[in-house]
């Protein structure tokens, strides 16, 4: 797997960009390659993309979603493995710090190929520029999206999964570093810096 990592400031309240981005079924409006995101309930989404000529479908589901702090997800059905998490901090009153860490496995050579060009991290640069505009230009008027919780010891485990009896009693692992702690495939171990 591939990590990305990055970072963008936004000149929105905090609220206002949590808000925008849990509208998830206007990720085409700026992320490239995007032609759908259905969200089918609370934490699962159908997408369909269209990348090199290649369209895939797949579902991601939210791990964990803390408003106004993080939402984390990983892949749970088709041909597309990823995970990530998109954290939130309030610089002040009007700015907003969004980052976004995403581990990508490429399929076939075109993606690998691209991978090792760097295209990868391009795109998610370009979606943060974009996602950037569309809070800013928009941000007036905006309806805030979904704010319920979800935590990771609600979440089904991923296949292949071991399930811990006891968990949903454990506490949230401890987060430092600028990205809020572990990728979705294991809430409950090591945050990944």
């Amino acid at each position: 797997m591939s990590m990305v990592q990055e970072t963008i400031r936004v000149a929105a309240p905090l609220r206002a960009v949590y808000g925008r981005w849990t509208r998830f079924e206007d990720f085409p409006r700026f992320m490239e390659g995007v032609e759908e995101v259905r969200q089918v309930d609370d934490r699962l989404c159908h997408w369909r993309t269209r990348v090199a000529g290649v369209t895939r479908e797949f579902d991601t589901e939210i791990v964990d979603q803390l408003p106004d702090e993080r939402i984390s997800w990983r892949t749970v059905g088709g041909d597309v493995r990823q995970k990530g998490v998109v954290s939130f901090q309030r610089l002040d009153e009007e700015h907003t710090r969004v980052s976004l860490a995403m581990d990508v496995e490429p399929q076939g050579i075109v993606e690998k190929a691209g991978d090792a060009l760097g295209f990868l991290e391009e795109r998610v640069r370009g979606d943060l520029q974009r996602f950037k505009r569309y809070v800013e230009d928009e941000a007036e008027g905006a309806d805030e999206g979904w704010r319920g919780r979800l935590r990771p010891a609600d979440a089904p485990p991923a296949m292949g999964e071991p399930v811990t009896p006891g968990s949903e009693d454990s506490p949230e692992p401890e987060r430092p570093g600028p990205y809020p702690g572990p990728l979705p495939d294991d809430p409950h171990g090591a945050p990944h810096v």
